[in-house]
């Protein structure tokens, strides 16, 4: 490698995200959000790469908190900005990174590192995998209609200036964090990033503006959007550009969604981002007009994995004796055997015969819920070793909600 690796010095760190910025094509973020991903980066979790007095290489890693199934918040790393310069490819600096990374996320206790990948064949190689997925869609809404839950009519909606309510749509954030796997606890300064709104990004739509829902005085929801006015020879033809919808209750979601799909002058809505198995997919007239497309999204690494399976909770009673490959972090290869169910969870190192032949890889992609594991078993992924044990094992892995990772890192 033809680079020296050290932790950022936030002297350096202009030059550390300048690199990162034209890695990805060299286009100048705003001022305020340059200044907000200065301020939440935590340097001594960065690494960078230099040649000489250049940086030619970045990788970081923010400590948060991972909502795993069984309603858990586990310490997990963040892996975020990581670059290469174009000069410098080839070399081995990122496996060198991603090497240094893996071993300082396991120095500071935290069994998973998780990212969102540009390019998710880049790191597949260090044990990622897709573990969870999203759903965007592009609505017709002269031609689709929501058929409410009873109680949505006593949801009131309003507008409101996003900075203004900041606080109490974050608290209905917070209620909901618990609930699904994949969701993150915010830290402080995180919750700026809703609010992000550059005028140079906004490409003729209109401000962030927001509403949220109310029921007997108290916050239940909000929605958080942008409206992109257009007109045809027919007349109005605008888009709304959905940012963001937390409810508290089925009520309180379908009042919003039934606010944004009735927004004045608009006749189509887009939303990026949303989870799966979200309620108003059944509550449309016709799915066919929403235009679902999906595409994966939060990448799961085990980093201790023995840590890790006993961090979260099983749908149903697990007893199994994994036969792992990981060659990235060969502390994890072997043999192990997980016992759990609904109220916990052990996972030991054996030397018991084994039930189920994986590599890390398969572990994470079915760790949150999202991903069977006898779905990949029929890709030849997995392989059953004691009939009966991957039925066992993928029941018990399963998820009541389809995990989700709400905003990006």
């Amino acid at each position: 490698m033809a680079a020296d690796l050290r932790v950022l010095r936030q002297d350096d760190w202009n030059e550390w995200y300048d690199t990162l910025i034209r890695a990805f094509g060299g286009v100048p973020e705003a001022p305020e959000e340059r200044e907000l991903w200065d301020a939440l980066t935590e340097v001594d979790r960065s690494i960078g790469a230099w040649d000489g007095g250049v940086c030619v290489g970045s990788a970081g890693a923010f400590g948060f908190r991972l909502t795993v199934p069984g309603g858990a918040s586990v310490p997990v790393a963040g892996v975020t900005m990581v670059s290469v310069a174009a000069t410098h490819r080839r070399r081995g600096i990122l496996r060198s990174m991603m090497r240094r990374q893996l071993d300082d996320v396991r120095s500071w206790g935290e069994p998973l590192a998780v990212l969102t990948a540009s390019e998710p064949e880049i790191y597949g190689r260090f044990g990622y995998a897709a573990a969870t997925f999203n759903v965007t869609a592009e609505i017709d809404t002269t031609r689709v209609r929501l058929s409410v839950p009873p109680g949505t009519d006593d949801v009131q909606v309003r507008y409101a200036r996003p900075a203004d309510v900041l606080d109490a749509c974050e608290a209905v954030y917070a209620r909901l964090v618990p609930g699904r796997p994949g969701m993150l606890a915010r830290a402080p300064g995180w919750e700026r990033v809703g609010l992000l709104d550059p005028e140079s990004e906004r490409a003729g739509a209109s401000p962030l503006q927001c509403v949220v829902a109310t029921r007997d005085g108290g916050t239940v929801g909000y929605a958080r959007f942008q409206v992109k006015p257009e007109w045809g020879a027919a007349g109005p033809e605008g888009t709304v550009l959905v940012r963001d919808v937390q409810g508290l209750d089925p009520a309180a979601n379908a009042a919003l969604w039934r606010f944004l799909f009735d927004v004045d002058l608009t006749s189509r809505l887009t939303t990026r981002g949303r989870p799966v198995d979200e309620g108003w997919q059944h509550l449309v007239s016709d799915i066919r007009r929403c235009q679902l497309r999906e595409r994966d999204s939060l990448h799961v690494r085990l980093v201790d994995l023995g840590a890790a399976l006993q961090a979260r909770t099983y749908q149903a009673p697990v007893d199994v004796v994994f036969e792992v490959e990981d060659a990235f972090c060969p502390w994890n290869a072997g043999r192990w055997r997980l016992s759990g169910d609904s109220k916990g969870a052990s996972c030991e190192p054996t030397r018991d015969t084994p039930d189920l032949a994986l590599s890390v890889r398969e572990l994470g992609a079915a760790y949150l819920g999202g991903v069977s594991l006898a779905a990949l078993a029929s890709a030849g992924r997995v392989r059953e070793l004691r009939q009966g044990a991957l039925a066992e094992a993928s029941v018990g892995f399963g998820s009541v909600l389809a995990p989700w990772l709400p905003h990006g890192f």
